[in-house]
């Protein structure tokens, strides 16, 4: 395959027109009171499938040709990367088997459930998903695609980096002084990062991780991919529930300027703020820039900041007891 581009990235906003939302960049009067800036929130969670996956999976399989398409994909995902692919896989009118851990949040499984996919079941902890996609993929021929590690996946998401530039330059802002965006395995922010070096150079972006889950804040210090210490207590940011960063994410994401950690409390509040506030349903993995600026980990003051609600594919359950103030962090 190519190298990821961001030409590519120019490319993939002219293959997903029409297919996925070019969703509005909001602002809200009341944060900007709060925090003493300027804030737009580019709002992924109202793109198809409810997150910006959906623009990487589409322009993946839209790309398949005839023959690949007879012979169905495969994909592995917590959640939000299976419902886009089942969903762009029904669209293109071919098959989709989808490998979840068994944890997922029971909205997710349903929504892919829902987009026609077909779920497969793993131990996130005792097996791994990597070898259970390729494995089916070897046996069935199905196409493989990937979460974050793929040209086409990275350029798709790297839309969303775009229409921040051009919608913030439709109302009016001159300069972005700071991006936020969640990180995990960084098909997300690599894609941005593409869109902004091309288009706002001087914008540091700053990627945003559970604090548990600090791998590409550990990767980016040590000039290497590496894993995250054990952890005791899953995180409820399942999106972003990774062990390190792509292969072929981490290096675009060297040019990151930093990376801060939020807590589940933190984020727990942001959830209840954007839902309250922003009138906004968000998952706790949406919501980890948000978090970071509502916590004071990134200050916003005298500041233009941008920042993504990655997605709002939360669990009924776990959204309940945040707006209502019985969830409590481990």
């Amino acid at each position: 395959m190519h190298t990821a581009s961001f030409e590519g990235v120019r490319d993939a906003a002219r293959q997903i027109a029409g297919h996925a939302v070019r969703t509005p960049l909001i602002e809200s009067p009341a944060l900007n009171e709060r925090l003493g800036g300027r804030v737009l929130m580019k709002a992924e969670n109202l793109q198809v499938a409810g997150a910006f996956k959906f623009r990487g999976a589409w322009n993946r399989i839209s790309r398949l040709t005839s023959e690949e398409l007879a012979r169905g994909v495969v994909a592995y995902s917590s959640g939000n990367h299976a419902q886009a692919v089942a969903a762009a896989a029904r669209r293109m009118g071919t098959h989709a088997i989808i490998v979840m851990p068994a944890d997922s949040p029971r909205v997710k499984v349903e929504g892919v459930i829902a987009f026609g996919g077909e779920v497969r079941m793993y131990d996130r902890y005792t097996e791994s998903r990597e070898a259970i996609g390729e494995e089916i993929a070897a046996t069935k021929g199905s196409v493989l695609v990937r979460p974050f590690d793929d040209p086409f996946i990275i350029e798709g998401q790297g839309t969303t980096g775009l229409e921040i530039v051009e919608q913030s330059r439709e109302q009016g802002v001159e300069r972005i002084d700071q991006l936020l965006c969640g990180a995990s395995g960084g098909g997300l922010i690599a894609g941005i990062n593409l869109s902004m070096a091309a288009l706002s150079p001087d914008t540091p972006v700053i990627g945003v991780e559970p604090q548990a889950y600090n791998d590409t804040l550990l990767s980016l210090a040590a000039g290497e991919r590496l894993t995250h210490a054990p952890v005791s207590h899953p995180s409820i940011c399942d999106a972003l529930m990774t062990d390190r960063p792509g292969e072929l994410t981490f290096p675009i994401n060297r040019r990151l300027q930093r990376v801060v950690t939020v807590s589940d409390a933190e984020v727990a509040e942001a959830v209840a703020y954007a839902f309250r506030t922003l009138k906004q349903v968000v998952e706790p993995g949406g919501a980890v820039s948000l978090a970071a600026l509502l916590s004071g980990h990134v200050e916003a003051a005298g500041r233009t900041t941008v920042l993504v609600l990655s997605g709002g594919n939360v669990d009924p359950g776990l959204f309940s007891d945040i707006i209502e103030g019985r969830f409590v962090a481990h």
